[in-house]
């Protein structure tokens, strides 16, 4: 079955469509309104190589032509050069305003193409079409996008909302176990930071974290896309409300740039420490419970995601490492750090005013863990 929720932005508002086969939809909902009837898609070119035939002849079947612009997989993709020759290339192909470009892959095409869609001839419309759990329960949903650079991740970018996500389970089917257990994390983030009955869920459904129960699986997506779509509503610049959802990001970020975005860490699981980090400073300040923080930390390994400094590649680095990207994040303000801070499982808050040396305390405990 089809589960249709909506990101309500008034005249930019947008549907969520998610479900096994969603892709059958697009097509339909598509071959009338595309005019030209034309899209071009910016693919991940692994994921290309395992769905891409059946999307050509989708595409096909319904009268649209494609227009195919691929890009390696992985964080070296969203970078100024990649950036540059995928505008290049689209428009060597003749985009035009009225097109509209299908951003197919992981967060890191859907967040490029975006980024490319907001940038071109000033703005054309796009879809996302998430190949990854991640990028399902996160970075498609909300306009969003953007690139690296040299000073840190997602620097540079624009908000530009999709017109439509298909979320289909069924392209999950090809995703690693590593991959699954990354994108798990950011579904796990979603009880944590707003909904404490789905964290209760989620730790009642262990398969969840795996792809052997579909109705689960479609259940915990379907809620990660709700709690999100509610919050963009409400925030889609991020002014407050939407900066919650960067729960165990601030700590993420920092740990993905140490490592250099060389697949020994991926997104999923830099975020999974950061929550269990986010969850001892709440501790630390007095604001939540040291029950809450193991229990948060026993979800993450069970789910088998790192938490502890000993799950993470041998990699030699310093609280001042840390800090360093820390304060190149989106969120600091006058020099100071934003942090997510748990008040209990299910209640968050954006907290400008962390004491450093509850920080350094927190994050001193973690390294010799």
């Amino acid at each position: 079955m089809v589960e249709t929720l909506k990101v309500g932005l008034g005249d930019r508002s947008y549907p969520l469509h998610i479900g096994a086969g969603v892709l059958d939809r697009l097509t339909a909902d598509w071959s009338e309104r595309l005019t030209p009837k034309r899209l071009s898609v910016v693919a991940d070119a692994r994921v290309w190589e395992a769905h891409g035939d059946a999307m050509a002849a989708r595409l096909a079947a319904a009268g649209i032509e494609l227009r195919l612009v691929t890009v390696p997989g992985g964080e070296e993709s969203k970078t100024f050069p990649v950036f540059a020759d995928v505008c290049e290339q689209l428009l060597a192909l003749g985009v035009e305003r009225r097109d509209v470009l299908l951003a197919f892959g992981g967060g890191v095409v859907g967040d490029l193409a975006g980024y490319v869609a907001a940038s071109l001839l000033r703005g054309i419309d796009f879809i996302q079409v998430p190949t990854t759990l991640l990028a399902q329960v996160d970075s498609s949903v909300g306009g969003k996008t953007g690139i690296n650079s040299a000073s840190g991740k997602n620097l540079v970018g624009a908000f530009h909302q999709p017109r439509a996500v298909y979320i289909d389970t069924d392209l999950l089917a090809t995703l690693s176990a590593r991959e699954w257990r990354a994108g798990y994390a950011e579904v796990a983030k979603y009880g944590c930071l707003w909904d404490g009955a789905f964290f209760e869920w989620l730790e009642s459904e262990g398969p969840v974290a795996r792809p052997d129960d579909p109705a689960a699986l479609e259940a915990a997506i379907t809620r990660s896309c709700a709690i999100k779509a509610d919050v963009v509503a409400q925030d889609e610049r991020e002014a407050g409300l939407r900066g919650l959802l960067n729960l165990g990001h601030t700590f993420g970020h920092a740990l993905e740039a140490i490592y250099g975005f060389d697949g020994r860490l991926l997104h999923g699981e830099a975020v999974s420490v950061g929550i269990g980090l986010a969850y001892e400073l709440g501790r630390a300040l007095g604001l939540s419970t040291g029950q809450d923080a193991s229990r948060v930390k026993a979800h993450l390994r069970a789910a088998g995601l790192p938490v502890d400094r000993a799950d993470l590649a041998p990699e030699t680095f310093s609280l001042e490492d840390i800090w360093a990207p820390m304060m190149k994040d989106k969120k600091v303000r006058d020099g100071i750090p934003t942090f997510i801070v748990p008040n209990a499982i299910g209640r968050t808050h954006l907290n400008r005013d962390v004491p450093k040396p509850a920080v350094d305390q927190v994050l001193n405990h973690w390294m010799e863990s």
